[in-house]
């Protein structure tokens, strides 16, 4: 690739999920016991699907894109790693203190959501059309979604014991059941599955919202 190409860093990306995916095979061996885990195993399917779907859609989505495009992605994996990072140092505080401290972590939450739609603007106009913001944004949440999921499956994987859920109304509900380690292992697993599921829908509304917002300021 020529120096000053866009980068949207797909195979590293790629790979990232499929590392994710393989830790996540490790954490639930023996594969059986994961049906009986909340909702007929659900729990701990969902997030498995999801980094099968990422990898497909990290790689399709970014073949054969002209140059606009491209460079909204681009503005959108750095600043996705950007997002990630934040959402990484989220997770770490939510493990380490094991409680929520304050308002400290829905705040590096909402400092995410507010990457992913500075991505959407700069995707916009990098290609020129507000309705790339909402690509660049779910492709921004992408990118973070992928890192904090990391985060959680390694950190799982590498300390297990420390990883009980912090709100007893979560296992009361039923999310987290059995001994200490099942609950954690549930609470990482739901936890994981959001990041995945649910950031990308919030970063393609933020993305275009953005986008517009900067499109009628250049009008």
């Amino acid at each position: 690739m020529a120096t000053g190409a866009p980068r949207t860093y797909r195979i590293p990306l790629v790979l990232l999920a499929a590392a994710n995916l393989a830790i996540l095979g490790a954490i639930l061996w023996p594969w059986q016991e994961a049906l009986n885990l909340p909702v007929n195993g659900t729990t701990a399917i969902d997030p498995a699907i999801s980094l099968i779907a990422y990898m497909g859609l990290l790689y399709w989505i970014s073949s054969g894109l002209k140059e606009p495009t491209q460079k909204a992605l681009s503005a959108g994996t750095m600043i996705g790693l950007y997002g990630g990072l934040v959402l990484v140092i989220r997770v770490l505080l939510g493990v380490w203190t094991g409680q929520q401290p304050g308002f400290l972590q829905p705040g590096l939450l909402g400092l995410a959501v507010i990457l992913w739609g500075i991505a959407g603007l700069r995707g916009s106009r990098a290609a020129g059309n507000a309705s790339i913001g909402a690509l660049s944004g779910l492709w921004s949440a992408m990118v973070s979604g992928l890192m904090a999921c990391t985060a959680i499956l390694a950190e799982f994987y590498l300390n297990p014991s420390t990883q009980d859920s912090p709100d007893p109304w979560k296992q009361y509900q039923g999310l987290a059941i059995g001994n200490s380690a099942t609950q954690g292992l549930v609470h990482s697993l739901n936890t994981a599955t959001a990041f995945l599921l649910l950031g990308p829908l919030t970063g393609a509304v933020v993305g275009i919202i953005f986008a517009f917002f900067g499109q009628s300021q250049k009008s």
